[in-house]
Order: structure tokens, then C-alpha cells, then sequence
């Protein structure tokens, strides 16, 4: 899941579907971030129920993204993520 949302978002952010990125996203304007250069603010959010909601669910994960994530192009972008753990960012939730 998180993999498809990440695809989702470069396609949002880089304008490869018709959707307004304005609508969803920020980046953050801070010339100096680490990682890539394509990070994206996150509002905050006291409900539980807007953090499930795809854009506050993707802004974590995709502003996390090591610099060796590769953004030229989709296929790129998908071939890189295959070498990033995202163990971190998944939640199991056993009852």
C-alpha cells in the first residue's frame, strides 16, 4: 500500500495526472532540507480521521525518502523505492 501511494503522489506532484497538486499538497520552502528536494508540508491534523486520508497517510512516508531515491522519471522513481525499507512506516495492529 504504501509503495502505490508513493506512485500516486509522484504522479500528483510531478503533474502526470489531472489533478491540481495545489489542491493537495505544499512543498515546504526551506531551501536547506535533507533528503530530496521535493519535500512537502504537513499541515497538523487533530483528527483521527483526516490522518487516514491519503495526503496526510503519503506526507511522512514520501518526505522520509533517502536522497538515493531517483526522480527523473516514473519508471525511475518506482525502480528506486524497490531499495528503500519502509519497515518504519508500516503499522500492524494485532487484537
Amino acid at each position: 500500500m504504501v509503495h502505490f501511494d508513493l506512485v500516486f503522489c509522484y504522479k500528483i506532484v510531478f503533474g502526470l495526472v489531472r489533478v491540481n497538486c495545489d489542491d493537495f499538497f505544499t512543498f515546504v520552502t526551506v531551501a536547506n532540507t535533507r533528503g530530496h528536494d521535493y519535500k512537502l508540508y504537513k499541515p497538523y491534523c487533530s483528527s483521527n480521521l483526516r490522518k487516514k486520508f491519503f495526503t496526510d497517510r503519503v506526507i511522512n512516508v514520501w518526505n522520509s525518502l533517502p536522497s538515493t531515491v531517483n526522480f527523473t522519471s516514473l519508471m525511475a522513481f518506482r525502480r528506486s523505492l524497490n531499495n528503500v525499507d519502509f519497515g518504519s512506516h508500516i503499522h500492524c495492529r494485532l487484537e
